[in-house]
């Protein structure tokens, strides 16, 4: 009964504060729905005036579908998991696992900068970790192949992605924030704004590559090419969230000359599922 109370406070304690965020009762830089909503207005505007694709349809290929899925993954589903999220911390706290139970390092003496810069560098690093998974192992490709399924780069294809990759994520930026002694900086929405801010101008129609700067930051080139459909391995290239620096480090970078047309999708799309519910289907049918 305690567990079942845990699950749903949760569940009803997240709804709250959706529907506050979207009431605007939450301080304004802790209100990820209109948050959400200007980044997407500010990549849009930047797809419009600068366009790299100029054949491309300011509402694109799947335009809608993508926005549901960035409101369903980013607010709905959030809402459910959070019931399931609040069990699994209460069921470990009984066996003695604890937010403080694999920390390395403390920042909480450093400048609030460089504890952004930290929990930064971890956080996307350990996102990269586990994107690599999901291109690696088939079981975990079927269910990443929804985001893969876009055909139009446009800026809403950064959260277009199946729900169970919120599953796989989560652990990991779990254990991230538990090396370091569960302390997340008291400025974390600035981390969480700008990684929404770079993840929809890399998935934008924009040509965009930050000169010198590309061998630290993602950028719309490069991970054009991570949605190409003809790739030089097996597994994919060019795996990084907010930052490349990963992609040239484990040497997973791929950056041929750019071709604004290149072809996107993988191999078999054209027999993929097309609609909403299909698509989160997908990843649970046996092959």
């Amino acid at each position: 009964m305690k567990l079942l109370y845990t699950f749903f406070e949760s569940i009803v304690n997240t709804f709250n504060w959706t529907i506050q965020s979207i009431l605007m009762n939450v301080p304004w830089y802790q209100n990820f729905f209109y948050g959400l909503i200007l980044i997407s207005l500010l990549a849009w505007s930047l797809e419009i005036l600068f366009p790299w694709r100029k054949n491309q349809s300011i509402i694109r290929k799947d335009f809608w579908l993508d926005g549901f899925y960035m409101f369903f993954n980013f607010f709905i589903f959030a809402i459910f998991i959070s019931g399931f999220y609040a069990i699994l911390e209460q069921l470990f706290s009984t066996i003695g696992i604890s937010i403080n139970s694999f920390a390395l390092l403390s920042i909480n003496e450093l400048s609030p900068i460089l504890q952004l810069l930290i929990f930064f560098i971890l956080l996307d690093f350990v996102q990269w970790f586990t994107h690599v998974l999901l291109h690696r192992f088939e079981f975990l490709w079927n269910f990443h192949k929804v985001h893969h399924s876009v055909k139009e780069m446009g800026f809403a294809a950064h959260l277009r992605y199946h729900w169970m990759e919120n599953i796989f994520y989560k652990p990991f930026k779990t254990l991230a924030v538990m090396l370091l002694g569960g302390f997340e900086p008291e400025q974390a929405y600035i981390v969480h704004f700008i990684a929404i801010t770079i993840g929809h101008i890399n998935h934008s129609n924009v040509k965009i590559t930050w000169g010198p700067l590309k061998y630290v930051f993602n950028n719309p080139v490069m991970h054009l090419y991570h949605h190409a459909y003809t790739l030089p391995n097996k597994y994919g290239v060019n795996f990084g969230i907010s930052l490349s620096l990963w992609d040239y480090l484990f040497k997973t970078n791929y950056i041929p000359k750019p071709n604004a047309n290149e072809k996107l999708g993988f191999e078999g799309d054209e027999s993929f599922p097309s609609d909403f519910i299909s698509q989160n289907l997908y990843g649970f049918k046996k092959k």
